[in-house]
């Protein structure tokens, strides 16, 4: 089974688990700053698990990644320097180029597109801090965006039940997050 199958067949099973919402944020919480696992791959199992959870693990979610997202920001207004060697040797480091030229370009608009997109937010996050980039706006543009993006995971998987279910078992080790 490749990865992220794997991840998604646990988080199936872990849906049930009376923790198993936290351990959600934790994840939209690394995924902030440093994490390489997106939230919709456990968002979305958790939602077909519990569809009438659903509106409520994608509120949390979006709180959890734009309070990750805020130590992103920290990381890259304080120690941009310290994680700059990390960056490149992960092959982030163009990523990172990219996002500081769109803020350059579209200001608080480019966060909340990488926001939605499946580009990595904590490069955008870091970038953001690094650009000094005024914090509310960051964050708000940061809540917006994810928001938009894990309401309609949760959407999607609430209303398209079994169906989407085995569109995401075919298609999930195709995802452009990796």
């Amino acid at each position: 089974m490749k990865p992220l199958s794997a991840l998604y067949a646990r988080a199936i099973q872990l849906a049930g688990h009376p923790r198993a919402k936290w351990y959600l944020a934790a994840l939209a919480f690394a995924e902030g700053w440093i994490s390489p696992v997106p939230p919709d791959v456990i968002l979305a199992p958790m939602s077909l698990a519990k569809p009438r959870a659903a509106w409520g693990y994608a509120w949390l979610v979006t709180f959890a990644v734009t309070c990750g997202g805020v130590l992103g920001y920290l990381i890259g207004g304080l120690a941009l320097h310290a994680v700059k060697p990390w960056l490149m040797t992960l092959g982030y480091w163009a990523f990172y180029l990219r996002g500081e030229e769109w803020f350059r370009q579209w200001g608080v608009w480019a966060i909340v597109v990488a926001a939605f997109s499946p580009v990595p937010y904590k490069l955008f996050a870091i970038a953001a801090g690094a650009a000094a980039m005024p914090l509310l706006p960051f964050m708000l543009a940061s809540a917006l965006g994810r928001g938009c993006r894990f309401f309609l995971v949760a959407a999607l998987t609430r209303w398209g039940g079994k169906a989407i279910d085995g569109v995401l078992r075919q298609h999930i080790d195709r995802s452009p997050w990796r």
